[in-house]
């Protein structure tokens, strides 16, 4: 005698929806493969994203617990949602025209989100809202945040030390106290546990709390918790190092400001939270939606659906694959000359060049001027690409770990080039100890993009101008201009290196012109 184990059969629904999410989701991850290679590189290389391999799995456990739910609900197509998925297609092309990853992977992870909405409609999607959303999570953003953070942890350290009668002078991101110098660096800013501690704190109020209030101000909670936290962090180490003649800073600070010091934040954080946790919402019903005998929808409108999205996203990529430019050069470029003037000349004390990677060509010439020499430094860029791109967080005058420079103030001005405004940025870097007297004079700066023609200091307007060039048929040609010259009085300096850009500015960019012309 044998015994049948009956398995309850899927609705005519669901047996059509499932295996037709199935395609499209395949058909996500071989269309935008770079884009999702892109991102897993970024989290195995970097520390501050690593986090982001457990966001799939923590997202499908989530969809796992509303499975009462879902088997309650019934799959209906919404070919209208197409509209949206081809917008961010067409946002996903714009974005790998212009080289920025962040765009091209928020579109990738939408298409994904997107593609449950479309197939299995609105109802089904409000079940798993927060699981699909949770999502976003995989992509590698928000190191854009860190000059501002290290900006803010560098002034509360200075203004806690003076509130301690600790003499502190400061100049950028640098200052010295009678015990010794400290800087602000890029893993003083706390942006990877600022990263970390919103996503599980987002997590934990989707978990703990039902009203969107509660949940909204923990996610807020957990966003200014690891801010104040390095802010105390960065005070106590200092403190430390004072009180200590900086006998422990340098290993005490190695093993507060790893993962311990969040694990302890991020505990305190729960147990603060967990105050005001609400009861859990009641158990998904049992119900039979998924397995009843009979179920609505159209499987050619859903399958029509399924293939439309495929071919939605297709599109931008046949185009992509398929666009012209000019062939990779063969051999570097040697810029020539780049403007009329006195003869080059040599100048002295530590050499100056702002870091720009991955560019196509750079020159860098010394002109005498009445005031001191002015060095014109461009850095040239074509078929931008991730990794050589014009505008990029490792684009910059000085690196903060530059053991010659450091930026002291930013900022902007208006000039008048060729008989127009053009606003340019303004910086002062200084190199020699920090408040060291008859050391390295101060190094002044301007610089300015030039992009598809035009001159700017946006940095959105530079990618826009590089896209609108490469749409046209010019190319995505850009470059980086920046003018600096030494100088002991900032007026005098500042006064002609301004004269100097007005006037010479005009005679680059129509060399720049000059060059895009003959690609």
């Amino acid at each position: 005698m044998s015994a049948v184990l009956a398995l309850p059969r899927l609705s005519s629904a669901w047996r059509g929806a499932l295996p037709a999410l199935a395609l499209v989701l395949v058909a996500a991850l071989a269309v935008y493969r770079d884009t999702f290679a892109s991102m897993v590189a970024i989290w195995a290389r970097s520390d501050t994203f690593a986090h982001a391999f457990l966001v799939p799995p923590i997202a499908l456990w989530l969809v796992w617990r509303r499975r009462g739910a879902l088997r309650a609900a019934v799959p209906q197509p919404q070919p209208w949602l197409l509209l949206p998925m081809a917008l961010f297609a067409l946002l996903w092309f714009v974005g790998d025209l212009a080289g920025a990853n962040v765009v091209t992977q928020f579109c990738g992870v939408l298409a994904v989100v997107l593609a449950v909405p479309t197939v299995l409609g609105l109802p089904v999607a409000r079940v798993i809202a927060f699981p699909l959303a949770f999502l976003l999570f995989m992509v590698p953003t928000g190191e854009f945040v860190m000059p501002l953070l290290m900006q803010w942890t560098a002034d509360v350290t200075v203004a806690s030390l003076r509130a301690f009668g600790i003499p502190v002078y400061r100049e950028g991101l640098t200052f010295v106290i009678p015990s010794g110098t400290w800087s602000v660096i890029e893993a003083c800013s706390g942006v990877r546990y600022l990263i970390a501690s919103f996503m599980v704190g987002t997590l934990f109020a989707y978990l703990q709390y039902r009203s969107t209030r509660r949940r909204v101000a923990f996610a807020l909670f957990s966003l200014v918790v690891p801010i104040v936290a390095n802010w105390a962090r960065a005070v106590l180490i200092v403190l430390l190092g004072h009180l200590s003649n900086n006998r422990l800073a340098a290993g005490v600070d190695h093993l507060i400001y790893g993962w311990i010091f969040f694990g302890i934040v991020i505990s305190l954080m729960f147990i603060v939270g967990a105050r005001w946790s609400e009861a859990p919402a009641p158990a998904d019903p049992p119900a039979r939606g998924m397995f009843a005998a009979a179920g609505t929808g159209s499987q050619p409108l859903l399958w029509g659906t399924a293939l439309a999205i495929v071919l939605v996203w297709l599109v931008p990529q046949a185009v992509q694959g398929g666009r012209g430019g000019p062939a990779p050069l063969a051999t570097p470029m040697v810029l020539p000359m780049l403007v009329a003037g006195p003869e080059q000349v040599g100048e002295a004390g530590p050499a100056f060049a702002p870091v720009f990677e991955g560019a196509t060509a750079e020159a860098s010439r010394t002109y005498a001027d009445a005031a001191g020499p002015i060095t014109v430094h461009v850095a040239y860029y074509r078929q931008q690409a991730a990794g050589r791109k014009l505008v990029s967080s490792q684009n910059v005058l000085a690196a903060s770990n530059d053991k010659v420079w450091r930026s002291v103030s930013a900022g902007t001005r208006e000039l008048q080039v060729g008989g127009r405004r053009v606003v340019v940025r303004t910086a002062e870097l200084r190199s020699g100890a920090v408040g060291q007297h008859g050391g390295g004079l101060p190094r002044h700066v301007r610089s300015v993009y030039w992009s598809d023609g035009r001159l700017t200091i946006s940095d959105v307007a530079a990618v826009l101008y590089a896209v609108r060039g490469e749409l046209a048929g010019r190319g995505d040609d850009a470059a980086a201009i920046t003018f600096s010259m030494p100088g002991a009085d900032p007026e005098v300096a500042d006064a002609a290196l301004d004269d100097f850009v007005a006037r010479q500015l005009p005679v680059i960019s129509n060399w720049l012109d000059g060059m895009r012309a003959r690609r």
